[in-house]
C-alpha cells in the first residue's frame, strides 16, 4: 500500500488524477476500521491532513456558510452550533470525544456508509457539496443528488470533497436518531427536520431509512400547507407528518432493527423533532 502526502490542494488534485485508486484520509475514523479489520487494503491512501484549508470555515458574501471538509465534529459543535444547531446536534451523537475530535463531515459523505449521522441535517438544511478534480474543475453538488444509490455517492473516481456549502439557520432545527443503545452507536435510523416560519417551508432528512440518505418530500409539503405559523400546532396534523416520514422510509432488516421498527420508529422521531421545533418556533414568535 502506498502512502502519499500531498502539501496543498492543488497537488491532492493532481495525485487523484494520477491515482484515482487512492482512498482519501483525514480523521480516519472510517477508514481506520476497514483496515484494522482486514476489511478493505486500498492500493494507496491519501493523507489530507496538510490541507490545511479543509480544516477552516468562512462566511460567504451572501450569508452563506462553506465549511472546509476536514473540520472537524468537535468545531462544528463549538463554533457553528448555533448557527447550524441540527447538524451540531447530529454531531454530539457521533461516537465518543475522540472520535468528534477527528471525525468529519467530508468523511462521512466520502465513505459508501449511508448511515452517517451528518447525512438527514445536510438533507433538511439543503447543504451543497463543493467537490473538484484537476480534470473538470469544481462541481456543485446538492446533498439531495449526492446520494444515488446504496453504497454509492455522486463522487468521479478523481474528484474530492472540498467543502459543504449551507445557510444558517433561518427558524428551529432538530436531530434525532434511535439506536441499539444510547451512546457510541451507528443509528438504526435518524431523521432531521428544519422549518423556515418565514417562507413558510419545511425541510427533512432520513437516514438509515432506505438505500440511500433522503427527503420525505410528501411530508414537507404537507406539513408546510397544514402547519397554522401564527397559531398552535395541531396533533392531527404532527400525527399525519409522522405518517407520511414513515410512508417515505424504504428501510431494511438487519442487526440493528427491522424494517418495520424503522418504520415506527421514523414516525415517532419525526414527530418529536416536530414538536421541539414548534416549541422553538412559538417562543421565538412571542419574544418577536
Amino acid at each position: 500500500m502506498d502512502f502519499l502526502r500531498p502539501e496543498n490542494w492543488e497537488d491532492a488534485l493532481a495525485v487523484m488524477a494520477d491515482r484515482p485508486d487512492a482512498v482519501p484520509i483525514q480523521g480516519g475514523t472510517v477508514v481506520m476500521v476497514g483496515l484494522n479489520f482486514d476489511l478493505d487494503r486500498p492500493a494507496a491512501l491519501l493523507d489530507l491532513n496538510p490541507v490545511t484549508e479543509l480544516s477552516r470555515w468562512e462566511q460567504l458574501g451572501d450569508g452563506t456558510l462553506r465549511v472546509g471538509a476536514g473540520v472537524p465534529y468537535v468545531r462544528l459543535i463549538s463554533e457553528l452550533g448555533d448557527r447550524l444547531p441540527a447538524l451540531a446536534q447530529a454531531a454530539r451523537t457521533i461516537g465518543s470525544r475522540q472520535i468528534r475530535n477527528r471525525g468529519t463531515v467530508g468523511g462521512s459523505l466520502g465513505a459508501t456508509d449511508h448511515s452517517g449521522d451528518a447525512h438527514a441535517p445536510l438533507l433538511a438544511t439543503g447543504a451543497v457539496i463543493e467537490v473538484e478534480s484537476s480534470a473538470r474543475g469544481v462541481r456543485m453538488i446538492p446533498a439531495t443528488e449526492f446520494y444515488p444509490s446504496a453504497e454509492r455517492s455522486a463522487l468521479a473516481p478523481d474528484e474530492l470533497i472540498r467543502a459543504f456549502h449551507v445557510a444558517p439557520a433561518s427558524g428551529p432545527q432538530y436531530f434525532s436518531k434511535v439506536g441499539i443503545r444510547n451512546a457510541m452507536v451507528a443509528a438504526t435510523c435518524s431523521f432531521s427536520i428544519a422549518l423556515y416560519p418565514q417562507e413558510r417551508r419545511v425541510g427533512t432528512g432520513l437516514g438509515s431509512a432506505a438505500p440511500n440518505p433522503c427527503r420525505a418530500l410528501a411530508a414537507e409539503e404537507f406539513l408546510a400547507a397544514e402547519l397554522d405559523w401564527d397559531g398552535a400546532p395541531d396533533e392531527a396534523v404532527t400525527r399525519r407528518f409522522g405518517d407520511l416520514v414513515k410512508e417515505a422510509a424504504n428501510p431494511i432488516d438487519d442487526f440493528r432493527g427491522t424494517a418495520g421498527y424503522r418504520k415506527n420508529a421514523l414516525a415517532v422521531i419525526a414527530r418529536r423533532t416536530l414538536t421541539w421545533a414548534w416549541q422553538d418556533h412559538s417562543t421565538r414568535r412571542k419574544a418577536a
